[in-house]
């Protein structure tokens, strides 16, 4: 691992633009289950049962989803970052980092640092909860106080409306402005690294081959095989936290030779 973290290390000082893309395999190192894998939520329930429509047409779906959703967010609420997500923080605080792409709702990246207009969160955040009417966003905590006390499908306190966790459900479109802007920033990269992604979920999936396509270099940091490892210029499989930690330990050493 030492000499492609002191690659990756070299490429990331010689960018001027980096794209940062996160997926699941960052927030499993911080304690929080996959919720795809086996003994998942998913294995509790039937994700088809949590289709938008349904939580729009039926009370009944609506109590059933904050049921789901409170298991998911009792998972992620007290999580703390861990190496990788400093290490992301610190790429920032270099003045390196163009923008992160994440795929986690698990409000992670905020708690390590990073500034809230650098981040861009494709499926939403577990963290507030949002009236599908008026827009008014709450703290995800005062919500959840109202559902443990009984209210098993709260409304909004100011126009009545359906408040749901501010993620992306199964049926419900991807938000514009964020899915719009993660394709511009990977067009317009020089450097775009992946961390803890399979790249098997779409359309996310395809911004590292937007970012290669536009001459950008092209980075994985993954345990396992990706769907992109054919078109990536270094691949460190790895835990992505400790790999992260090592390669940013080989930028301080490197500025510091270099100073």
């Amino acid at each position: 691992m030492e000499d492609r973290t002191g690659d990756v290390a070299r490429l990331i000082l010689d960018s001027k633009k980096i794209v940062v893309f996160v997926g699941a395999g960052l927030s499993t190192e911080s304690g929080i289950p996959d919720f795809r894998s086996p003994g998942g939520v998913w294995d509790k329930y039937d994700p088809e049962d949590f289709y938008f429509q349904n939580f729009l047409s039926s009370e009944s779906s609506r109590e059933k989803y904050w049921q789901m959703a409170t298991e998911m967010y009792d998972a992620m609420k007290d999580a703390r970052p861990n190496a990788g997500h400093i290490a992301i923080a610190e790429l920032e605080k270099l003045g390196k980092l163009d923008c992160l792409i994440t795929q986690n709702i698990d409000g992670l990246h905020s708690k390590a640092g990073n500034s809230e207009e650098k981040v861009l969160e494709l499926h939403g955040t577990a963290m507030h909860v949002a009236c599908l009417t008026c827009q008014k966003r709450y703290e995800r905590a005062s919500i959840q106080e109202r559902v443990s006390s009984g209210d098993k499908a709260p409304r909004c306190d100011s126009c009545g409306g359906l408040l749901k966790p501010a993620t992306i459900s199964f049926g419900q479109s991807m938000p514009e402005r964020e899915t719009a802007e993660a394709y511009r920033r990977s067009a317009a990269c020089d450097l775009f690294i992946v961390i803890g992604s399979s790249l098997v979920v779409h359309p996310a999936a395809q911004m590292p081959v937007v970012a290669k396509r536009a001459g950008a270099k092209l980075v994985i940091v993954n345990r396992d095989e990706t769907a992109c490892d054919d078109i990536a210029d270094i691949i460190v499989n790895g835990q992505a936290g400790q790999v992260m930690e090592a390669i940013l330990e080989s930028v301080r050493r490197i500025k510091d030779r270099e100073a």
